[in-house]
């Protein structure tokens, strides 16, 4: 089969295609062909040497969503066949024409949906409303920050929010990206100005209790701003690193506030956990996508030989929404 390897740690360059044989399926385990995968931070990230694979996924293979029909069933499979259209998160190797997946890892994509849209769902809808629901425990009617309104995981959460009754705040580092986010169902949109980002007084100016929810996307100094404008017992939920791993907080705030920082990740959870997280998306998310209350937002669809071309366009923040590669 195709793949793309990364050759050494550098930059897009570094990407090549080779030949690798066809994984084999273990128990509980289908082999995917894979039609399309998606580019993520990580993938960026994994190729500079800061983010190595997990153990049981391939170390030089990067790809952590796929999209793709499954080609052969492990002992023991029960829930899929051969033929089954499947998407869902895999711990790497995701730019291949192939790849191993537990079945319980995957869920059916709806009648009508390419390979192409559907391989923009997962890591992205996932990450959102695991941040949001599942760990901030956003409701409908409260109001929700999301930074990064124009990414991947940005626009997935502004659809959640939407379809949830929430009223969604976004920032973006440009007013076009605001724009676009708001065919989303984005409420209010905020630049950050400044060499220290601002913006907690215009989100307190568009819902002046502060959100119950912030899912912080960009780190850095955005978390002394999230500190301020968002509500008592308010949750932010950590998930990029955008702007730097390190922040200065205001340790008596969050006491006076009884905030709660919490901190999330997909890829390094045990498998178990995976497998629930799956679940949750096939019963909330996946019917919202079905009836077409929420779809992906894709910025462009490159050959998998032009994964070095995606990686620089990833990198260049340009994009609006996920960046797929077909297999």
């Amino acid at each position: 089969m195709r793949a793309v390897a990364i050759t050494r740690t550098g930059g897009p360059e570094v990407l090549a295609v080779v030949e690798r044989d066809l994984p084999e399926p273990s128990r509980g385990e289908v082999r995917v062909r894979v039609h399309a995968t998606a580019v993520n931070r990580a993938d960026l990230l994994q190729r500079m040497g800061a983010y190595p694979a997990p153990p049981d996924a391939p170390p030089d293979i990067p790809g952590l969503e796929i999209a793709g029909e499954v080609a052969a069933l492990g002992p023991g499979v029960e829930r899929l066949a051969v033929g089954d259209r499947v998407f869902g998160l895999v711990g790497g190797g995701g730019y291949a024409e192939a790849v191993v997946a537990h079945e319980r890892a995957l869920a059916r994509i709806p009648a009508g949906v390419a390979y192409e849209d559907a391989a923009a769902i997962p890591e992205a809808y996932i990450t959102a409303y695991d941040a949001m629901v599942t760990q901030g425990a956003l409701a409908g009617g409260q109001p929700v920050l999301v930074h990064a309104a124009g990414s991947g995981v940005g626009t997935a959460a502004v659809q959640l929010g939407r379809a949830l009754g929430a009223f969604t705040i976004g920032t973006a580092r440009t007013p076009d990206k605001l724009e676009r986010a708001r065919a989303l169902g984005l409420h209010a949109g905020i630049v950050p100005t400044g060499d220290k980002p601002r913006f907690a007084d215009q989100v307190r100016a568009a819902a002046p209790d502060g959100p119950a929810v912030v899912l912080e996307l960009v780190g850095g100094a955005y978390l002394e701003e999230d500190l301020r404008c968002v509500q008592p017992l308010g949750r932010i939920v950590l998930v990029g690193l955008l702007a730097g791993a390190r922040a200065e907080l205001d340790l008596g705030l969050v006491l006076r506030k009884r905030v709660r920082l919490l901190g999330t990740v997909l890829r390094s959870r045990p498998l178990e956990e995976k497998i629930a997280v799956m679940r949750t998306f096939e019963a909330e998310v996946v019917p919202l996508l079905a009836r077409g209350a929420i779809a992906p937002v894709v910025d462009a669809v490159l050959d998998l030989d032009r994964a070095g071309e995606a990686h620089a366009r990833m990198a260049s923040n340009a994009g609006f929404g996920k960046i797929i590669l077909r297999c």
